[in-house]
């Protein structure tokens, strides 16, 4: 670490406090930040291609409206699309134009929060529906109809949102009128960094994903014994498990995208060298691969889902020969 008096000729360097002193992180040279856009770009619409042509089957096919099943793993695929796009955005945006107008910047930060909070409630409810089909499976028909399914997604989409206002409240109080006409660097962190705003992060993600952990392990738990007690619908019952340890997964990758920062921070106290190419990597791991994950683990392992889209693709293969 360096401190301040021997780095008065890079002001313009951003700077952050740690233990009491501030350091310069470096930015990129112009061919490292080409390259890294240029390969997150990729990454982006390769896995939203991807994503687009799992929603394409889904749409294709009938049989698929009427399973809330898959509408709530297409609703999880869009989701994903959406937050993609947004975090990449802001991503290319940083190092395009620094500065960008307020109102826009609250736009694009508060629908990548929506986004980002919208995936483990949508694995927790998926966790739900397979806990209700393999435990009460004469009841599921009744407890798991369509118009609930679409009252569900309404649902996550309503506490995401409730979850967000109090920050924008907090914005609003605190920031002079002069704050929402002038021009911001578009990072969370520098918008929303109030501290009231940062305690009630802290304390709402410990609830959070408690709680969606606590589902996921109760119904994992459930769905385990039922498969002892009953051994005619064993091979049902594993795969029910099995898609419940993704969820676990999935929710881990999620969790990570909560403590990201805490993890460059400690990191930056040994590497702050390297601590620019260290962030990159790290946000591909936790915003960007998850993202090709779940269509993978949730759609291509599901036997119907995966007949169907077979079939497109050799379809399409051979039209457009």
């Amino acid at each position: 670490m360096q401190s301040t008096e021997n780095l008065s000729n890079q002001s313009d360097l951003p700077r952050v406090s740690v233990n009491e002193s501030t350091v310069v992180i470096y930015r990129d040279t112009f061919v490292s930040s080409v390259a890294k856009n240029v390969l997150l770009v990729s990454l982006g619409l390769t896995i939203n291609f991807i994503n687009g042509t799992l929603i394409h089957t889904y749409r294709k096919h009938q049989i698929f409206y009427t399973n809330p099943r898959y509408i709530l793993f297409a609703h999880l695929v869009v989701n994903d699309m959406f937050q993609l796009s947004l975090t990449i955005s802001l991503f290319v945006l940083s190092y395009t134009s620094r500065q960008m107008p307020c109102p826009v910047c609250l736009i694009l930060l508060c629908l990548s929060v929506l986004t980002t909070h919208n995936i483990p409630l949508n694995l927790a409810v998926m966790a739900v529906e397979c806990y209700i089909a393999v435990c009460f499976p004469l009841h599921h028909p009744q407890l798991c109809t369509i118009q609930r399914t679409y009252g569900l997604i309404a649902g996550i989409w309503a506490l995401t949102t409730l979850i967000i206002l109090p920050d924008i409240f907090i914005l609003v109080v605190t920031k002079p009128p002069e704050f929402f006409v002038s021009t911001v660097y578009c990072e969370r962190a520098n918008v929303f960094g109030h501290p009231v705003i940062m305690m009630k992060r802290d304390v709402q993600y410990i609830v959070y994903l408690s709680g969606v952990w606590f589902i996921l392990i109760y119904t994992y738990c459930h769905i385990f014994f039922a498969a002892r007690a009953v051994k005619s619908s064993a091979q049902d019952s594993r795969k029910a498990r099995n898609t419940i340890l993704l969820h676990g997964f999935q929710l881990l990758l999620c969790m990570l995208s909560y403590v990201d920062h805490l993890l460059v921070r400690v990191l930056m106290i040994w590497f702050l060298q390297y601590i620019v190419h260290i962030a990159f990597v790290i946000y591909v791991i936790v915003m960007v691969l998850p993202r090709l994950i779940s269509p993978i683990l949730y759609g291509l392992r599901d036997k119907v889902f995966r007949e169907h889209f077979t079939k497109y693709l050799v379809f399409t293969v051979v039209i457009k020969s």
